[in-house]
């Protein structure tokens, strides 16, 4: 049966369900490699580790996303989604109980590195999912909700981890990716199939177009893995600080901090499932991408500035920016799975998120250190430097329909 008619005859209920299992993987793994960003107040104050090396120690599970996603790619390539993901989750829970055993700042940084190289075949596989099964005028706004993912597995680590690292310390707070991890490995045994694929041509694959690198075609992948680098570091710099910054520069508590960014998550993932629709409205991905970098660059400015001049209205920018900041994610995703198609797009997504997660794995000690010198609102300003030098980067022009 032709692939695309196996995906007409699936059941609406069944590819929604499969989209919220994909969804639920994204969200585990969201925890596991962000959640530690929200223990660099108790390892930075309690446990005595200056903010450098919290950052470091917060950073390793992102070091070890992006040591793996592109093995993980090819993982998916050849052997499927649902492998991938239940062998990633199972073993990003086992990795995150040894976290929660672990003693010292370099035995806890190696425990979490291990749990983001696992976590990555989140990254890798539950996207394909969705655009394996969605046609081509759902699947930006299928894409929305899978990307809203991140930013809600950030919510709940934030509301969770930060608040239980404080009252009871940094090993029983690991214990929520740990617990997120295992879960999600049950909800996609449970729920998710492998989508359909065109048939590999016998004996020359090379020379079929479904199999060839994408790559070799222009320069449309890699412009694209370039700006969603260069889009990360605003992201990161609101995401791993925001809470620091809100308890140590603004004289918030964790708990209330925790919150707000918390609620920064929600509209975060909002943000996402919006330029999801617009996009299948407009039958573009990288117009809408356009617009959401101009405003990245916009924000971080202004909070830049008013944290600069601590202004009431900087806490209302810093949750602004979490939202803006986070929106291209979907449309960048969608946009590489979508050019390179079933037999390249594993890898594609490997290459497109070890891209990120290079440059995330950098960014908190990189802006720690900015912080150490110039303070909150320098790093908060500087990121607006990344997101202007992502937008003439976008290839617009070079953009085909979605379909």
């Amino acid at each position: 049966m032709p692939s695309t008619q196996l995906v007409a005859e699936v059941g609406t209920t069944r590819r929604w369900l499969m989209l919220a299992a994909s969804t639920a993987a994204q969200a585990a793994a969201a925890v596991a490699m962000h959640g530690p960003a929200f223990l660099i107040p108790v390892l930075h104050g309690r446990e005595g580790l200056t903010l450098p090396e919290a950052g470091m120690v917060a950073a390793a599970p992102m070091l070890g996303v992006m040591l793996t996603l592109v093995a993980w790619g090819a993982v998916v390539d050849r052997y499927g989604e649902r492998l991938a993901l239940l062998a990633g989750l199972s073993l990003t829970a086992a990795a995150g109980l040894v976290s929660t055993l672990a003693h010292g700042p370099l035995r806890l940084g190696a425990a979490l590195l291990l749990a983001g190289a696992a976590a990555a075949a989140a990254n890798a596989a539950s996207g394909r999912v969705v655009v394996g099964w969605f046609p081509a005028h759902r699947r930006g706004l299928a894409m929305g909700i899978r990307q809203m993912a991140q930013p809600l597995g950030v919510g709940l680590a934030a509301v969770t981890m930060a608040v239980l690292a404080q009252r009871h310390g940094v090993a029983v707070a690991l214990w929520v990716p740990t617990l997120a991890a295992a879960g999600a490995a049950g909800l996609v045994a449970l729920v998710v199939v492998d989508p359909p694929r065109p048939a590999r041509p016998i004996g020359a694959p090379s020379s079929d177009a479904t199999a060839r690198s994408p790559y070799r075609q222009d320069r449309y992948l890699a412009r694209i893995h370039g700006v969603s680098m260069l889009l990360v570091v605003p992201q990161f710099v609101v995401w791993t600080y925001a809470l620091a910054w809100l308890v140590s520069d603004r004289r918030w508590s964790a708990g209330a901090a925790g919150l707000v960014v918390a609620l920064t998550q929600l509209l975060g993932a909002a943000g996402r499932l919006g330029v999801g629709q617009v996009s299948d409205m407009v039958r573009s991905r990288m117009r809408p991408l356009r617009w959401v970098a101009v405003a990245a660059v916009a924000t971080m400015v202004l909070l830049g500035l008013a944290a600069r001049l601590k202004l009431p209205v900087a806490v209302a920018l810093m949750v602004l920016a979490s939202a803006v900041t986070v929106a291209d994610n979907g449309l960048a995703f969608t946009a590489v799975a979508e050019r390179a198609r079933a037999f390249w797009s594993g890898r594609a997504l490997g290459v497109q998120n070890t891209g990120q997660f290079l440059v995330a794995a950098a960014v908190p000690p990189g802006a720690g250190l900015v912080v150490a010198v110039g303070g909150y609102a320098a790093a908060f300003a500087a990121a607006a430097v990344f997101a202007a030098a992502a937008v003439p980067l976008i290839p617009v022009s070079q953009e085909e329909p979605p379909g």
